[in-house]
């Protein structure tokens, strides 16, 4: 089986990138599975003290794989999506999001658990899942800690899509810098946190993500359930079955 995320480490860096490029690093089971695996790989690693995580490709991340929800069963995938949140929320060193192309849906959980996120000013988001007959359940485990409550109901209610300037003002992106500035900026930024002692990362991240881990551990399995229940309801179904068909058309 092709890996489709890949771990590289260099001194105090960790750098995690996602290549699926088939689906457009769609949140398959095997990549939340391996990004999973390769975030406990970089945690437990001695002296790295910053992770990255970035896309090979055009595309960061696509959303939820929906060939993989139209055939069912997608409560699995909910609870690891959950989980993976969860971890990188709750690691003992500061986890950086670089992005350099689109996010969609289910990647937006990615982002928003990160504690630092840089874009491309090109960048675009779009939580689409209402225009699928579903809600984003699972990843407001972690929007709803970064967005303003107007943003978010913006947001999740329309579906629309939203630029890296917008995602910097609702809370969800660090900064928004040049495309061509991307690469600095995140180096700049890594540089910043590797001067960290490792008990200093470790305990402010706590005081950081205090609420927001609570809320994981509050609803996750709440929300593990209703986004099954949504995946797998007629209306959802017929909904992704046409987004596919529209997709290979």
């Amino acid at each position: 089986m092709t890996e489709l995320v890949h771990l590289g480490i260099d001194d105090a860096v960790a750098t995690i990138t996602l290549d699926s490029e088939h689906n457009r690093n769609a949140l398959s089971r095997q990549l939340v599975t391996e990004l999973a695996a390769h975030l406990a790989t970089a945690e437990d690693t001695e002296g790295v003290r910053a992770v990255v995580v970035r896309s090979a490709h055009r595309v960061f991340c696509s959303g939820a794989d929906l060939s993989e929800a139209a055939e069912g069963g997608m409560a699995e995938s909910a609870s690891a999506i959950v989980a993976l949140q969860r971890r990188i929320a709750t690691m003992g060193v500061p986890v950086v999001v670089e992005l350099a192309g689109p996010v969609r849906a289910g990647g937006l959980g990615i982002v928003g658990a990160a504690d630092v996120v840089l874009a491309g000013e090109s960048v675009t988001f779009a939580l689409t899942e209402v225009r699928l007959a579903l809600a984003p359940a699972i990843i407001s485990l972690s929007l709803l800690e970064r967005f303003t409550d107007r943003a978010a109901a913006d947001l999740f209610l329309t579906g629309r899509t939203f630029d890296a300037a917008a995602a910097q003002r609702a809370g969800l992106v660090t900064r928004a810098v040049p495309d061509d500035a991307l690469a600095d900026e995140v180096s700049a930024v890594v540089d910043d946190l590797v001067k960290g002692y490792p008990q200093g990362l470790r305990e402010t991240k706590k005081l950081l993500n205090h609420d927001l881990v609570a809320r994981i551990d509050a609803l996750g399995e709440q929300v593990a359930a209703q986004s099954a229940e949504l995946f797998g309801s007629d209306e959802a179904r017929e909904a992704m079955m046409a987004f596919l068909q529209r997709a290979k058309g």
